[in-house]
């Protein structure tokens, strides 16, 4: 499905976590974590403990990402055992309290997101790390008194690919508002590291647990082109079919789990290339000149960058924003794309004019792609 827009993004605002810990010592703080969890759980002694360990080591330190990588992630919780309390609960509080510190953490940065800042005609708020309503952008909606200025949409529940639907929700807001000068900001609130369970030790999720991270955005959207900004002039996305099992993001008794199969690079990869000539077609472009452009494809994980750029024949420069940001800050689900845009944005090594091919991944697998001119 292919939608023409007539957006430019422009005033990207990042917004860094409290706590970033260098990946190397982020990988002994999850080994840490699974050795308390499971001396709680099975009553290890000394003797059994260490034999968990010594095998737990292994796994991490194989299977996570490594630092090479990933240099270091953004963390929200200062204090990890505001939730990770594994010596008295193996997999951490519940869903509700992460619930609650999700809601307290977003509420906090919507506040310092807009302290400065006057009321656009919409916010959406995107997100799949939280649920709580009234949302954080509905509180400082209520607290500001901008009630009768500023509507607020909630895109959730898409994962790592959000911000590209975003964009159409963003035209909608923006060709449906009657405010004289119309504005959408798009703001993602992405707190992964609140949905780790410490008593799963299964390879799968210390892959998960090694490579997402938290992180927040904001951004402006309007009409028409601006003098500094992205503009995007194509949009599409589609379903890939028999995948519903590669990845899903499902709520869980101690908050939200996540499944990533191996076979996910190889599913997007089997559709990619008559995805992306498509997208270019309808920003009238063609796979002739991909050589030329600009990638900013969401950084998944270094697999999944892998195989674009083998897929589309690419250049590791033109992969290079990527895995900078995910070398940077690791995977914030939604908000990880955006850092792409901002740095592509900022740079002087992206020149005006410049198209720009945008690609993310999701759960079912969904597929979305956009294209960009710098201006």
């Amino acid at each position: 499905m292919h939608r023409a827009l007539d957006l430019t993004l422009f005033d990207f605002r990042l917004q860094r976590p409290p706590l970033e810990i260098d990946q190397t010592r982020s990988l002994e703080l999850i080994l840490d974590g699974h050795v308390a969890s499971e001396r709680t759980r099975a009553a290890l002694d000394d003797a059994s403990r260490a034999r968990f360990e010594t095998r737990m080591r292994k796994i991490v330190m194989r299977c996570g990402c490594d630092p090479s990588r990933i240099a270091r992630r953004g963390y929200t919780l200062a204090d990890s055992r505001e939730i990770y309390e594994v010596d008295r609960l193996p997999h951490g509080k519940g869903t509700l309290a992460r619930m609650l510190v999700y809601e307290k953490e977003v509420a906090r940065y919507f506040e310092e997101a807009y302290a400065d800042d006057d009321a656009p005609s919409d916010i959406v708020h995107v997100t799949c790390t939280g649920y709580v309503a009234p949302s954080g952008a509905q509180a400082l909606v209520a607290r500001r008194g901008w009630g009768e200025r500023t509507r607020v949409t909630h895109a959730y529940h898409m994962g790592c690919y959000a911000a590209i639907p975003a964009l159409r929700v963003a035209e909608g807001c923006l060709r449906t508002s009657n405010a004289a000068e119309p504005r959408t900001d798009v703001v993602h609130t992405e707190l992964c590291t609140l949905h780790l369970d410490p008593a799963d030790h299964t390879i799968e999720q210390i892959v998960v647990q090694s490579l997402f991270a938290d992180g927040c955005m904001r951004y402006s959207i309007e009409h028409g082109e601006r003098e500094r900004g992205l503009r995007c002039v194509a949009t599409s996305e589609r379903v890939v079919p028999d995948s519903g099992g590669s990845m899903r993001w499902v709520m869980a008794d101690w908050g939200m789990q996540m499944t990533l199969a191996r076979d996910v690079p190889e599913k997007v990869g089997a559709v990619l290339r008559p995805f992306v000539s498509d997208l270019l077609a309808h920003a009238d472009l063609s796979m002739r000149d991909l050589p030329r452009l600009e990638l900013a494809v969401h950084p998944g994980g270094p697999r999944i960058i892998d195989g674009v750029r083998e897929t589309l024949e690419l250049d590791e420069r033109q992969v290079a924003f990527s895995r900078g940001v995910l070398r940077d800050y690791g995977n914030m689900s939604s908000a990880t794309l955006p850092h792409v845009w901002q740095r592509m944005l900022e740079s002087d090594d992206v020149a005006r004019g410049t198209p720009i091919v945008s690609l993310a991944f999701g759960p079912g697998l969904t597929v979305c792609g956009a294209v960009f001119v710098k201006t």
